[in-house]
Protein backbone atom coordinates (compact mmCIF):
# COMPACT_ATOMS: atom_id res chain seq x y z
CA UNK A 1 0.00 0.00 0.00
CA UNK A 2 1.31 3.50 -0.91
CA UNK A 3 0.53 6.76 0.93
CA UNK A 4 0.67 9.64 -1.59
CA UNK A 5 0.81 13.32 -0.64
CA UNK A 6 -1.03 15.25 -3.42
CA UNK A 7 0.61 18.52 -2.39
CA UNK A 8 4.23 17.38 -2.84
CA UNK A 9 3.84 14.34 -5.04
CA UNK A 10 6.11 12.34 -2.72
CA UNK A 11 5.36 8.74 -1.94
CA UNK A 12 5.80 6.73 1.19
CA UNK A 13 6.36 3.02 0.89
CA UNK A 14 3.57 0.78 2.10
CA UNK A 15 2.26 -2.74 1.52
CA UNK A 16 1.56 -3.08 -2.24
CA UNK A 17 -1.98 -4.47 -1.92
CA UNK A 18 -3.58 -1.34 -0.38
CA UNK A 19 -3.64 2.38 -1.31
CA UNK A 20 -4.79 5.36 0.78
CA UNK A 21 -5.09 8.85 -0.76
CA UNK A 22 -5.19 11.92 1.56
CA UNK A 23 -6.60 15.09 -0.03
CA UNK A 24 -7.86 17.82 2.32
CA UNK A 25 -8.69 15.11 4.82
CA UNK A 26 -10.84 13.28 2.23
CA UNK A 27 -9.93 9.67 2.95
CA UNK A 28 -10.15 6.96 0.28
CA UNK A 29 -9.27 3.42 1.29
CA UNK A 30 -8.74 0.86 -1.49
CA UNK A 31 -8.92 -2.80 -0.66
CA UNK A 32 -8.57 -4.98 -3.78
CA UNK A 33 -10.98 -3.47 -6.36
CA UNK A 34 -13.23 -1.81 -3.71
CA UNK A 35 -12.77 1.90 -2.80
CA UNK A 36 -14.53 3.38 0.26
CA UNK A 37 -14.86 7.17 0.83
CA UNK A 38 -14.99 8.09 4.51
CA UNK A 39 -15.71 11.80 3.72
CA UNK A 40 -14.44 14.77 5.76
CA UNK A 41 -13.20 13.52 9.08
CA UNK A 42 -13.25 16.20 11.82
CA UNK A 43 -10.02 16.74 13.70
CA UNK A 44 -9.78 16.44 17.43
CA UNK A 45 -9.32 20.02 18.59
CA UNK A 46 -6.66 20.57 21.28
CA UNK A 47 -8.13 23.97 22.27
CA UNK A 48 -11.52 22.96 23.71
CA UNK A 49 -10.25 23.58 27.24
CA UNK A 50 -9.77 27.29 26.36
CA UNK A 51 -13.54 27.80 26.00
CA UNK A 52 -14.86 30.13 28.72
CA UNK A 53 -18.60 29.63 29.16
CA UNK A 54 -18.84 32.47 31.68
CA UNK A 55 -18.03 34.93 28.89
CA UNK A 56 -20.62 33.57 26.45
CA UNK A 57 -23.65 35.83 26.04
CA UNK A 58 -25.91 35.22 23.06
CA UNK A 59 -28.52 37.83 24.04
CA UNK A 60 -26.93 40.62 22.02
CA UNK A 61 -27.44 41.39 18.36
CA UNK A 62 -25.69 38.86 16.14
CA UNK A 63 -23.36 41.34 14.39
CA UNK A 64 -19.60 41.63 13.97
CA UNK A 65 -18.03 43.80 16.67
CA UNK A 66 -15.67 45.32 14.07
CA UNK A 67 -17.61 45.67 10.81
CA UNK A 68 -21.13 45.66 12.38
CA UNK A 69 -22.35 43.31 9.65
CA UNK A 70 -24.93 40.58 10.37
CA UNK A 71 -23.67 38.27 7.61
CA UNK A 72 -21.63 35.15 8.43
CA UNK A 73 -20.97 36.06 12.07
CA UNK A 74 -18.97 33.86 14.44
CA UNK A 75 -18.73 33.98 18.23
CA UNK A 76 -15.31 33.55 19.79
CA UNK A 77 -15.89 30.99 22.55
CA UNK A 78 -12.84 32.19 24.48
CA UNK A 79 -13.76 35.87 24.97
CA UNK A 80 -17.40 35.92 23.78
CA UNK A 81 -16.97 38.62 21.10
CA UNK A 82 -18.56 38.42 17.65
CA UNK A 83 -16.55 38.55 14.39
CA UNK A 84 -17.30 38.07 10.71
CA UNK A 85 -15.98 35.23 8.56
CA UNK A 86 -13.37 32.58 9.13
CA UNK A 87 -11.25 32.74 5.94
CA UNK A 88 -7.89 34.48 5.61
CA UNK A 89 -8.03 38.25 6.26
CA UNK A 90 -11.48 38.07 7.89
CA UNK A 91 -12.05 39.65 11.30
CA UNK A 92 -12.46 36.29 13.02
CA UNK A 93 -9.24 34.99 11.44
CA UNK A 94 -7.33 38.12 12.47
CA UNK A 95 -8.69 37.89 16.03
CA UNK A 96 -7.64 34.24 16.23
CA UNK A 97 -4.05 34.98 15.15
CA UNK A 98 -3.65 38.16 17.20
CA UNK A 99 -5.21 36.94 20.47
CA UNK A 100 -4.52 33.22 20.29
CA UNK A 101 -8.24 32.40 20.51
CA UNK A 102 -9.01 29.36 18.40
CA UNK A 103 -12.58 28.06 18.95
CA UNK A 104 -15.46 29.78 17.13
CA UNK A 105 -19.19 29.13 16.66
CA UNK A 106 -21.16 30.13 13.56
CA UNK A 107 -24.24 31.86 14.98
CA UNK A 108 -26.43 30.78 12.05
CA UNK A 109 -25.36 27.22 11.24
CA UNK A 110 -24.46 26.33 14.87
CA UNK A 111 -21.22 24.70 13.65
CA UNK A 112 -17.94 24.94 15.55
CA UNK A 113 -14.58 25.72 13.89
CA UNK A 114 -10.94 25.97 14.91
CA UNK A 115 -9.08 29.00 13.55
CA UNK A 116 -6.73 29.82 11.93
CA UNK A 117 -6.45 26.16 10.81
CA UNK A 118 -10.08 26.40 9.62
CA UNK A 119 -11.42 22.93 10.31
CA UNK A 120 -14.78 21.95 11.77
CA UNK A 121 -15.00 20.64 15.33
CA UNK A 122 -17.57 17.98 16.14
CA UNK A 123 -17.74 17.20 19.83
CA UNK A 124 -20.78 16.36 21.97
CA UNK A 125 -19.32 18.34 24.89
CA UNK A 126 -20.27 21.52 22.98
CA UNK A 127 -24.00 20.71 22.78
CA UNK A 128 -24.77 22.81 25.87
CA UNK A 129 -23.45 25.91 24.08
CA UNK A 130 -25.68 25.24 21.07
CA UNK A 131 -28.69 24.83 23.34
CA UNK A 132 -28.07 28.16 25.09
CA UNK A 133 -27.83 29.88 21.71
CA UNK A 134 -30.97 28.17 20.39
CA UNK A 135 -33.05 26.54 23.16
CA UNK A 136 -35.80 24.22 21.91
CA UNK A 137 -38.83 22.75 23.67
CA UNK A 138 -41.04 19.75 23.02
CA UNK A 139 -44.82 19.99 23.28
CA UNK A 140 -44.70 17.95 26.49
CA UNK A 141 -42.12 20.34 27.97
CA UNK A 142 -44.26 23.37 27.12
CA UNK A 143 -47.34 21.80 28.71
CA UNK A 144 -45.41 21.24 31.93
CA UNK A 145 -43.86 24.74 32.19
CA UNK A 146 -46.43 25.91 34.71
CA UNK A 147 -46.28 22.64 36.68
CA UNK A 148 -42.57 22.06 37.23
CA UNK A 149 -41.04 23.16 40.53
CA UNK A 150 -37.49 22.10 39.62
CA UNK A 151 -34.74 24.69 40.06
CA UNK A 152 -31.91 25.07 37.56
CA UNK A 153 -28.29 25.92 38.27
CA UNK A 154 -26.37 28.62 36.36
CA UNK A 155 -22.70 28.22 35.50
CA UNK A 156 -21.71 30.37 38.51
CA UNK A 157 -23.51 27.96 40.83
CA UNK A 158 -26.55 30.18 41.52
CA UNK A 159 -30.02 28.60 41.42
CA UNK A 160 -32.87 30.04 39.38
CA UNK A 161 -36.42 29.15 38.44
CA UNK A 162 -36.94 28.87 34.65
CA UNK A 163 -39.31 31.63 33.57
CA UNK A 164 -38.60 33.74 36.67
CA UNK A 165 -35.36 35.38 35.59
CA UNK A 166 -34.14 38.98 35.65
CA UNK A 167 -33.71 41.22 32.61
CA UNK A 168 -30.83 43.64 32.13
CA UNK A 169 -31.68 47.35 32.24
CA UNK A 170 -29.49 48.64 29.40
CA UNK A 171 -30.23 52.26 30.25
CA UNK A 172 -33.90 53.21 30.60
CA UNK A 173 -35.82 50.17 29.38
CA UNK A 174 -37.45 49.13 32.66
CA UNK A 175 -40.79 50.19 31.15
CA UNK A 176 -40.25 47.51 28.48
CA UNK A 177 -38.83 44.90 30.86
CA UNK A 178 -41.99 44.76 32.97
CA UNK A 179 -43.90 43.81 29.80
CA UNK A 180 -41.27 41.52 28.29
CA UNK A 181 -40.93 39.66 31.58
CA UNK A 182 -44.48 38.41 30.99
CA UNK A 183 -44.56 37.78 27.24
CA UNK A 184 -42.38 38.02 24.14
CA UNK A 185 -39.68 36.60 21.95
CA UNK A 186 -37.53 36.15 25.05
CA UNK A 187 -39.72 33.28 26.24
CA UNK A 188 -37.43 30.48 25.11
CA UNK A 189 -34.42 32.05 26.83
CA UNK A 190 -36.39 32.89 29.95
CA UNK A 191 -37.67 29.32 30.26
CA UNK A 192 -34.35 27.66 29.32
CA UNK A 193 -33.48 25.23 32.16
CA UNK A 194 -29.87 25.04 30.92
CA UNK A 195 -28.88 28.71 30.88
CA UNK A 196 -25.30 29.66 31.72
CA UNK A 197 -26.54 32.57 33.82
CA UNK A 198 -29.58 33.31 35.94
CA UNK A 199 -30.66 36.33 33.92
CA UNK A 200 -31.31 37.32 30.30
CA UNK A 201 -30.44 40.50 28.41
CA UNK A 202 -33.30 41.85 26.22
CA UNK A 203 -30.78 43.71 24.01
CA UNK A 204 -31.55 41.83 20.79
CA UNK A 205 -35.30 42.00 21.39
CA UNK A 206 -35.17 45.73 22.15
CA UNK A 207 -33.18 46.40 18.97
CA UNK A 208 -36.00 44.74 17.05
CA UNK A 209 -38.56 46.86 18.93
CA UNK A 210 -36.72 50.09 18.03
CA UNK A 211 -36.61 49.02 14.37
CA UNK A 212 -40.20 47.81 13.98
CA UNK A 213 -41.71 50.66 15.99
CA UNK A 214 -39.85 53.16 13.78
CA UNK A 215 -38.00 54.42 16.89
CA UNK A 216 -41.24 55.13 18.74
CA UNK A 217 -39.84 53.09 21.63
CA UNK A 218 -36.23 53.46 22.75
CA UNK A 219 -34.22 51.67 25.42
CA UNK A 220 -32.21 54.81 26.24
CA UNK A 221 -35.27 56.88 27.09
CA UNK A 222 -38.07 55.80 29.40
CA UNK A 223 -41.57 55.47 28.01
CA UNK A 224 -44.96 54.29 29.24
CA UNK A 225 -45.56 50.53 29.65
CA UNK A 226 -49.19 50.79 28.51
CA UNK A 227 -48.13 52.42 25.24
CA UNK A 228 -45.50 49.76 24.72
CA UNK A 229 -47.84 46.91 25.70
CA UNK A 230 -50.55 48.14 23.34
CA UNK A 231 -48.09 48.43 20.43
CA UNK A 232 -46.39 45.15 21.30
CA UNK A 233 -49.43 42.89 21.37
CA UNK A 234 -50.77 44.47 18.18
CA UNK A 235 -47.37 44.00 16.49
CA UNK A 236 -47.32 40.35 17.58
CA UNK A 237 -50.88 39.91 16.28
CA UNK A 238 -49.92 41.28 12.85
CA UNK A 239 -46.72 39.21 12.77
CA UNK A 240 -48.86 36.10 13.28
CA UNK A 241 -50.93 37.09 10.20
CA UNK A 242 -53.80 38.14 12.43
CA UNK A 243 -56.79 40.08 11.12
CA UNK A 244 -59.93 41.60 12.64
CA UNK A 245 -61.42 38.19 13.48
CA UNK A 246 -61.26 37.28 17.17
CA UNK A 247 -59.73 33.83 16.51
CA UNK A 248 -57.17 34.93 13.90
CA UNK A 249 -54.15 34.76 16.25
CA UNK A 250 -53.19 33.50 19.69
CA UNK A 251 -52.98 37.16 20.77
CA UNK A 252 -56.62 37.89 20.02
CA UNK A 253 -57.71 34.50 21.38
CA UNK A 254 -56.01 35.36 24.68
CA UNK A 255 -56.63 39.09 25.19
CA UNK A 256 -59.45 40.32 22.93
CA UNK A 257 -62.79 41.15 24.53
CA UNK A 258 -65.85 43.03 23.33
CA UNK A 259 -68.03 45.81 24.70
CA UNK A 260 -70.88 48.08 23.69
CA UNK A 261 -70.30 51.81 23.98
CA UNK A 262 -73.40 54.00 24.39
CA UNK A 263 -72.73 57.63 23.44
CA UNK A 264 -74.99 60.64 23.65
CA UNK A 265 -74.16 64.25 22.93
CA UNK A 266 -75.01 66.80 25.64
CA UNK A 267 -75.93 70.45 25.00
CA UNK A 268 -73.65 73.29 26.00
CA UNK A 269 -74.09 74.69 29.51
CA UNK A 270 -74.35 78.16 27.98
CA UNK A 271 -77.81 77.39 26.57
CA UNK A 272 -81.06 78.01 28.45
CA UNK A 273 -83.44 75.19 29.40
CA UNK A 274 -85.71 75.69 26.39
CA UNK A 275 -82.81 75.51 23.94
CA UNK A 276 -81.42 72.41 25.67
CA UNK A 277 -84.80 70.68 25.55
CA UNK A 278 -85.16 71.50 21.87
CA UNK A 279 -81.71 70.06 21.05
CA UNK A 280 -82.30 66.89 23.09
CA UNK A 281 -85.29 66.11 20.87
CA UNK A 282 -83.17 66.05 17.71
CA UNK A 283 -81.58 62.90 16.25
CA UNK A 284 -78.09 64.33 16.77
CA UNK A 285 -78.53 64.20 20.55
CA UNK A 286 -79.96 60.67 20.76
CA UNK A 287 -77.94 57.85 22.30
CA UNK A 288 -76.01 55.70 19.84
CA UNK A 289 -74.67 52.19 20.58
CA UNK A 290 -71.54 50.85 18.89
CA UNK A 291 -69.71 47.52 19.20
CA UNK A 292 -66.05 47.88 20.12
CA UNK A 293 -63.33 45.26 20.69
CA UNK A 294 -60.77 45.86 23.43
CA UNK A 295 -57.35 44.50 24.39
CA UNK A 296 -57.39 46.18 27.80
CA UNK A 297 -59.83 48.08 30.00
CA UNK A 298 -58.96 51.61 31.16
CA UNK A 299 -59.89 52.16 34.81
CA UNK A 300 -60.24 55.81 35.90
CA UNK A 301 -59.07 56.77 39.38
CA UNK A 302 -61.08 59.35 41.34
CA UNK A 303 -59.31 62.71 41.74
CA UNK A 304 -56.99 62.77 44.78
CA UNK A 305 -57.94 65.08 47.66
CA UNK A 306 -56.34 68.51 47.69
CA UNK A 307 -56.15 68.89 51.48
CA UNK A 308 -53.50 67.66 53.94
CA UNK A 309 -53.86 66.02 57.34
CA UNK A 310 -52.96 67.39 60.77
CA UNK A 311 -49.36 66.25 60.34
CA UNK A 312 -49.15 68.41 57.21
CA UNK A 313 -48.58 65.37 55.05
CA UNK A 314 -50.43 64.39 51.91
CA UNK A 315 -53.21 61.91 52.50
CA UNK A 316 -52.88 58.87 50.24
CA UNK A 317 -56.44 57.99 49.23
CA UNK A 318 -57.64 54.45 48.60
CA UNK A 319 -60.28 53.01 46.30
CA UNK A 320 -61.70 49.54 45.80
CA UNK A 321 -61.12 47.80 42.46
CA UNK A 322 -64.82 46.96 42.19
CA UNK A 323 -65.60 50.68 42.42
CA UNK A 324 -63.39 51.30 39.37
CA UNK A 325 -65.00 48.44 37.47
CA UNK A 326 -68.50 49.90 37.81
CA UNK A 327 -67.51 51.98 34.76
CA UNK A 328 -68.21 48.85 32.68
CA UNK A 329 -71.60 47.81 34.12
CA UNK A 330 -73.55 49.39 31.25
CA UNK A 331 -75.27 51.91 33.54
CA UNK A 332 -72.63 54.27 34.94
CA UNK A 333 -72.14 57.32 32.70
CA UNK A 334 -68.93 59.30 32.34
CA UNK A 335 -68.51 62.69 30.68
CA UNK A 336 -65.93 63.15 27.92
CA UNK A 337 -65.02 66.60 26.70
CA UNK A 338 -63.58 67.63 23.36
CA UNK A 339 -62.55 71.06 22.12
CA UNK A 340 -66.05 71.83 20.82
CA UNK A 341 -68.48 69.22 22.17
CA UNK A 342 -69.26 67.17 25.26
CA UNK A 343 -70.47 63.57 25.37
CA UNK A 344 -71.77 61.16 27.97
CA UNK A 345 -70.67 57.56 27.56
CA UNK A 346 -71.44 54.28 29.26
CA UNK A 347 -69.72 50.96 28.67
CA UNK A 348 -71.15 47.45 28.70
CA UNK A 349 -68.89 44.38 28.49
CA UNK A 350 -70.35 41.79 26.10
CA UNK A 351 -67.50 39.24 26.04
CA UNK A 352 -64.71 38.56 28.54
CA UNK A 353 -61.33 37.31 27.23
CA UNK A 354 -59.36 34.43 28.82
CA UNK A 355 -56.77 36.98 29.99
CA UNK A 356 -58.05 40.39 31.05
CA UNK A 357 -55.70 43.38 31.13
CA UNK A 358 -56.62 46.31 33.37
CA UNK A 359 -54.92 49.67 32.86
CA UNK A 360 -55.22 51.90 35.94
CA UNK A 361 -54.82 55.42 34.57
CA UNK A 362 -52.49 57.26 36.95
CA UNK A 363 -51.03 59.98 34.75
CA UNK A 364 -52.80 63.11 33.50
CA UNK A 365 -51.04 65.25 30.92
CA UNK A 366 -51.71 68.88 30.19
CA UNK A 367 -49.88 71.60 28.31
CA UNK A 368 -47.31 72.21 31.01
CA UNK A 369 -46.66 69.05 33.01
CA UNK A 370 -47.69 65.46 33.79
CA UNK A 371 -49.46 64.79 37.09
CA UNK A 372 -49.59 61.42 38.87
CA UNK A 373 -52.53 60.17 40.91
CA UNK A 374 -51.10 58.22 43.91
CA UNK A 375 -54.41 56.58 44.91
CA UNK A 376 -53.93 53.03 46.18
CA UNK A 377 -56.26 50.47 44.58
CA UNK A 378 -57.44 47.75 46.93
CA UNK A 379 -57.80 44.56 44.93
CA UNK A 380 -58.09 40.84 45.70
CA UNK A 381 -55.34 38.61 44.31
CA UNK A 382 -57.89 35.84 43.71
CA UNK A 383 -61.62 35.51 43.01
CA UNK A 384 -62.33 38.75 41.16
CA UNK A 385 -65.87 38.12 39.92
CA UNK A 386 -67.06 40.13 36.92
CA UNK A 387 -70.58 38.70 37.07
CA UNK A 388 -71.99 41.81 38.77
CA UNK A 389 -70.82 43.98 35.86
CA UNK A 390 -72.56 41.86 33.20
CA UNK A 391 -76.20 41.87 32.16
CA UNK A 392 -78.11 38.61 32.76
CA UNK A 393 -78.08 37.94 29.02
CA UNK A 394 -74.29 38.40 28.72
CA UNK A 395 -73.65 36.47 31.94
CA UNK A 396 -75.56 33.48 30.53
CA UNK A 397 -73.01 33.28 27.68
CA UNK A 398 -70.08 32.86 30.07
CA UNK A 399 -69.47 29.56 31.83
CA UNK A 400 -67.25 31.33 34.34
CA UNK A 401 -66.66 34.95 35.29
CA UNK A 402 -64.05 34.60 38.07
CA UNK A 403 -60.51 35.85 37.44
CA UNK A 404 -57.24 35.46 39.37
CA UNK A 405 -54.34 37.92 39.23
CA UNK A 406 -51.19 36.63 37.48
CA UNK A 407 -49.19 39.85 36.90
CA UNK A 408 -49.10 43.32 38.46
CA UNK A 409 -47.01 46.20 37.07
CA UNK A 410 -46.19 49.00 39.53
CA UNK A 411 -44.90 52.55 39.06
CA UNK A 412 -42.83 54.10 41.84
CA UNK A 413 -41.78 57.74 42.10
CA UNK A 414 -42.57 60.92 40.24
CA UNK A 415 -44.14 61.02 36.76
CA UNK A 416 -41.55 60.84 34.01
CA UNK A 417 -38.77 60.01 36.48
CA UNK A 418 -39.87 56.98 38.46
CA UNK A 419 -39.18 53.29 37.94
CA UNK A 420 -41.27 50.26 37.08
CA UNK A 421 -41.37 46.79 38.63
CA UNK A 422 -43.62 43.79 38.14
CA UNK A 423 -45.09 41.05 40.31
CA UNK A 424 -45.37 37.62 38.69
CA UNK A 425 -47.15 34.50 39.91
CA UNK A 426 -45.37 31.19 39.43
CA UNK A 427 -48.25 28.77 39.03
CA UNK A 428 -46.44 25.55 39.88
CA UNK A 429 -45.64 26.70 43.43
CA UNK A 430 -48.18 29.50 43.93
CA UNK A 431 -45.26 31.77 44.87
CA UNK A 432 -45.29 35.45 43.92
CA UNK A 433 -42.07 37.13 42.75
CA UNK A 434 -41.14 40.80 42.48
CA UNK A 435 -38.95 41.55 39.47
CA UNK A 436 -37.20 44.83 38.80
CA UNK A 437 -34.77 44.40 35.92
CA UNK A 438 -32.06 42.02 37.23
CA UNK A 439 -33.44 41.83 40.77
CA UNK A 440 -35.77 38.91 41.47
CA UNK A 441 -37.15 38.36 45.01
CA UNK A 442 -40.13 36.50 46.42
CA UNK A 443 -42.96 38.56 47.88
CA UNK A 444 -46.09 37.92 49.93
CA UNK A 445 -49.38 38.49 48.04
CA UNK A 446 -50.53 40.79 50.87
CA UNK A 447 -47.69 43.19 50.03
CA UNK A 448 -48.70 43.36 46.37
CA UNK A 449 -52.00 45.01 47.20
CA UNK A 450 -50.21 47.92 48.94
CA UNK A 451 -48.42 49.09 45.77
CA UNK A 452 -49.37 51.73 43.21
CA UNK A 453 -50.70 49.23 40.67
CA UNK A 454 -50.52 50.45 37.08
CA UNK A 455 -51.22 47.49 34.79
CA UNK A 456 -52.74 44.19 35.88
CA UNK A 457 -53.29 40.90 34.07
CA UNK A 458 -56.01 38.54 35.28
CA UNK A 459 -56.53 34.95 34.14
CA UNK A 460 -60.01 33.47 33.77
CA UNK A 461 -60.43 30.51 36.09
CA UNK A 462 -61.33 27.37 34.13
Amino acid sequence: MDFQNDATGSKIAAPPSKKLNLVNFNCFYTLGDQQVNFGNRPRLCPYLDTINRQYLDFDFEKLCSVSLTRINVYACLVCGKYFQGRGTNTHAYTHSVAEGHHVFLNLQTLKFYCLPDNYEIIDSSLDDIKYVLNPTFTEEHIKDLDKSTKLSRAIDGSLYTPGIVGLNNIKANDYCNVVLQRFGELMRKQWNPRNFKAHVSPHEMLQAVVLWSKKQFQFTQQGDPIDFLSWFINALHRALNGNKKKDSSIIYKSFLGNMKIYTRKIPSTDLNDKEKKSLLATAEYQEVATESPFLYLTCDLPPPPLFIDEFRENIIPQVNLYQLLTKFNGQTEKEYKTYKENFMKRFEITRLPPYLILYIKRFTKNTFYTEKNPTIVNFPVKNVDFAEFLTPEIKARHRNTIFDLVANIVHDGEPGKGTYRVHILQKSTGQWYEMQDLHVTDILPQMITLTEAYIQIYELRK
